[in-house]
């Protein structure tokens, strides 16, 4: 192959004419209501209500992808999605995002170009702008994705702390599908049929789709305590009990529709184990008062009792689930 024909990476262009390609697909915010200054000075502006959430999370390939497994548009909708997630259980709406990406100057130019598209579009979903961020170069191999989200409140925030004795527990979303999407793919099923339930928890591993609006929703009917599952029903849940110095019991029947349908992909065992401890589902579980209308597409899985732990009807769950630094 010609020198002139080789693939582009990301050290054939300087910092300028990257950003001249990234920021037109994932958006600047110009334009946007509420955003002063847009991406392209030295710090975005923007106007909201006080108080401000704030949440980052990082994604390294190697670690938190695969290249094999996911593609550029892939890690770029993941990357909103988990942090947009955590916006919306604290109740609040995402105002805008900033994008950190580290790269090896040997990075195909085009996994940039498709990781810029994810973004725009997953931060498109969430109903706000990219308002700016920062490039860096890394040693050879390193790819490291990093978004923050900021956004508003239009009440308190919910915390993981308000859960009392006698609130009904509350889900939106799924569980297991994530997770047993990478069971698939650990086991070197890399695609299904379309119409499958194997290939649902594909593209859920993927591209993970949080209920961003019940979030907010929950907040308005009066939730006392939310939390975005991202490490898995069991370990998300004693954190809210921890924080709220209660106990939680989960409907056993509830949670079964969750691993009946997800057995589908990868047998009964492996989805009790994805339903219970599997990760980025990113789906919200809340706790609502007695006298509270919970709202769709939340449905009640369990309630809040006097105690401490979490049990899935009589049996104790272990606080087990993802862990980025277990052996």
């Amino acid at each position: 192959m010609a020198v002139d024909d080789r693939p582009r990476v990301v050290g054939d262009l300087d910092e300028r004419g990257l950003l001249e390609l990234v920021l037109p697909r994932t958006g600047t915010g110009r334009g946007v209501p509420g955003v002063v200054v847009p991406a392209g000075d030295d710090a975005a502006v923007l106007v909201g209500a006080e108080p401000l959430v704030a949440t980052t999370d990082t994604l390294v390939r190697g670690s938190d992808w695969r290249d094999d497994w996911s593609t550029g548009d892939d890690v770029g909708h993941k990357a909103i999605a988990q942090n947009a997630a955590d916006v919306a259980a604290m109740g609040g709406r995402c105002a805008g995002f900033l994008l950190t990406l580290a790269a090896d100057p040997d990075t195909s130019l085009d996994w940039v170009l498709a990781l810029a598209d994810g973004i725009g579009q997953g931060a498109a979903r969430a109903g706000a702008p990219v308002v700016g961020g920062d490039l860096s170069s890394a040693p050879a191999g390193v790819l490291i994705v990093s978004v923050t989200a900021l956004g508003a409140l239009d009440g308190p925030a919910v915390t993981r702390a308000g859960a009392r004795p006698g609130h009904r527990l509350a889900l939106a979303g799924t569980l297991g599908r994530s997770a047993a999407g990478l069971e698939l793919l650990v086991g070197g099923v890399l695609a299904a049929d379309e119409r499958s339930v194997a290939a649902e928890c594909l593209a859920l591993h993927r591209r993970p789709t949080p209920p961003l609006a019940a979030g907010p929703a929950a907040a308005a009917a009066g939730a006392s305590a939310m939390i975005d599952l991202s490490d898995g029903l069991a370990r998300d849940a004693h954190r809210v009990a921890r924080a709220s110095g209660v106990a939680l019991v989960l409907d056993p029947a509830a949670v079964a529709v969750h691993a009946d349908h997800v057995a589908q992909a990868v047998g009964r065992s492996a989805a009790r184990r994805c339903v219970l401890t599997g990760g980025e589902e990113h789906s919200l579980l809340a706790a609502f008062p007695p006298d509270a209308q919970i709202p769709p597409p939340f449905a009640v899985v369990g309630e809040v009792v006097a105690g401490h732990g979490v049990r899935l009807g009589d049996v104790d769950l272990p606080d087990a689930g993802w862990d980025h630094f277990a052996p």
